[in-house]
């Protein structure tokens, strides 16, 4: 079924030549953001997604076709580090908007306070952004869930936190009435997430953006340090190349999140005078940690994350659970063969949580010839002291909450049955090759700041050392933000917009 402003590779028999006020390379969070902000106010729009097109009536509970459809390298991408931090990213229209949990919060005072005492970021505090943050709220619907609509295993969690004496907030989503059927990273198969693909992504297309999905941008055209368009090469179903897409633009918008933007502008062969293109690379390094209980919690009734531990915020430490399918749980359990077989049974009776913890070191990402980016990370000996601390607490409130065992993401390292062990716990030594660990949150790579010896960006986006140039996205960022990072996302996105709206005749458009 044809959508109308979208073109998809398999509509392409031919090279295609385009003209435009502003092309934007990605779907996602900032890409569909800036598009949609951008076509508003008049501006003609072309949006170039890598992925498919996948409208919310193609979303089932099929792990397999969802990460084959929704996700880059099928969800298992990894750093390079000790230990390795695996992590996703999307790729299909929507970008990772379409697969996450929907959490949205609004950015820390501490941390836009830091961005703007020590990163040089202008019009960054607190009060600058409440505007832009009530605009995205209200746009995207961002409400506590709905009564009923929250699983048991999110309510034993909370159960044991409580238990313990620890703040507990209502989690705040993306979504509209959402029914909790728990199918957020597959696709939200009611709408009722307001992901990329049911919200800005159509107002783009209602203001008269073009969208072309299954196209690869191989480099960004310039002509001395000015951003002419982009070249590209649309994907057929099979995986074979197809025809080429040629954009001439105004300006052009980088959108391909933190890995794979600084990817494309060093394809481009741009350079920012700070020499920080592709570093500081923060990643919120998680752990999995699965209670089994004796009651029957059925963890995929519910919402995908109904509370947040917040007790420990302040240490760089959040804990929330969060069911996962099968396929997935068992992927991050530490056990194979007939030892997962007898794990996996107790599906039913699991609470699968985790806790996130607020990088105090970074990395990078190169780009290695003939294979690509490479993010390249090593979890600094401060988190990893945060990564055993969160695990213990909770392994802690998951035994408060009446389970009988529970399994950590740690090698060699037995299941918890009591508080005895998780005391000894917090004493333990864990190696780092024993720790399995994991993220959704890449953010850094093209800080913004208004130091050019600093940021590869200005406060607003603006790639320092070329002209009609701008990102939109988490590699904007100055350094981690310790909670879900897609509000602040949308909320930077719809501020750097309104700026090059107003600013759009230095750029000739």
């Amino acid at each position: 079924m044809s959508v109308a402003g979208v073109t998809e590779g398999v509509d392409v028999a031919a090279d295609r030549r385009e003209c435009c006020d502003a092309v934007v390379v990605g779907s996602g969070a900032g890409g569909a953001t800036m598009a949609a902000e951008l076509a508003d106010a008049g501006m003609d729009v072309i949006v170039i997604e890598e992925g498919g097109y996948h409208p919310t009536t193609s979303f089932t509970a099929d792990a397999g076709r969802a990460l084959r459809s929704l996700y880059r390298d099928g969800g298992a991408q990894s750093s390079m580090g000790r230990p390795p931090i695996a992590f996703s990213e999307g790729r299909c229209v929507g970008g990772s908007t379409v697969i996450n949990g929907g959490m949205a919060f609004r950015t820390p005072s501490r941390v836009l306070e830091r961005w703007a005492r020590e990163e040089d970021v202008l019009a960054v505090d607190p009060d600058a952004l409440a505007p832009y943050f009530d605009r995205v709220e209200r746009r995207l619907s961002v409400a506590e869930q709905d009564p009923g609509s929250i699983g048991r295993d999110n309510e034993l969690l909370k159960l044991g936190a409580e238990r313990r004496g620890w703040a507990v907030i209502d989690n705040r989503r993306n979504q509209l009435h959402c029914c909790g059927c728990n199918n957020c990273v597959l696709g939200c198969p009611t709408g009722a997430k307001r992901s990329m693909l049911v919200t800005n992504v159509p107002r783009a297309l209602r203001r008269g953006a073009r969208l072309f999905a299954d196209c690869r941008v191989d480099r960004i055209t310039r002509r001395g340090k000015r951003a002419t368009g982009v070249e590209g090469r649309f994907t057929r179903a099979d995986g074979r190349p197809g025809p080429c897409l040629h954009v001439e633009a105004g300006v052009v918008v980088v959108a391909g999140g933190s890995i794979q933007t600084p990817a494309l502008l060093r394809r481009s062969r741009f350079r920012s005078p700070s020499r920080q293109l592709g570093r500081n690379l923060t990643m919120h390094p998680n752990a999995v940690v699965v209670g089994i209980f004796d009651e029957v919690v059925r963890g995929w009734h519910g919402v995908h994350q109904g509370y947040q531990v917040r007790e420990f915020i302040d240490d760089g430490i959040l804990i929330a659970a969060a069911n996962l399918p099968p396929s997935l749980v068992a992927l991050a359990l530490p056990h194979h063969g007939a030892a997962l077989g007898e794990v996996m049974a107790d599906y039913d009776r699991m609470v699968t949580a985790g806790c996130l913890v607020e990088d105090s070191s970074s990395g990078r990402v190169r780009l290695v010839p003939g294979v690509g980016p490479m993010a390249a990370y090593q979890v600094s000996e401060l988190d990893l002291h945060r990564v055993i601390r969160g695990v213990a607490l909770t392994a802690e409130a998951l035994l408060a909450a009446g389970a009988r065992r529970v399994m950590l993401p740690f090698a060699g390292v037995p299941d918890l049955l009591g508080p005895d062990d998780v005391r000894r716990l917090f004493r333990r030594s864990i190696p780092r090759g024993a720790m399995q660990l994991v993220t959704v949150h890449l953010m850094g790579t093209a800080r913004m700041s208004e130091d050019r010896a600093r940021g590869v960006v200005s406060s607003y986006g603006a790639f320092h050392d070329a002209d009609n140039l701008f990102v939109a996205d988490a590699s904007l960022f100055p350094g981690p933000v310790g909670l879900n990072p897609m509000e602040t996302i949308l909320a930077l996105v719809t501020r750097n917009a309104e700026w090059l709206v107003a600013h759009r005749g230095r750029y000739g458009i």
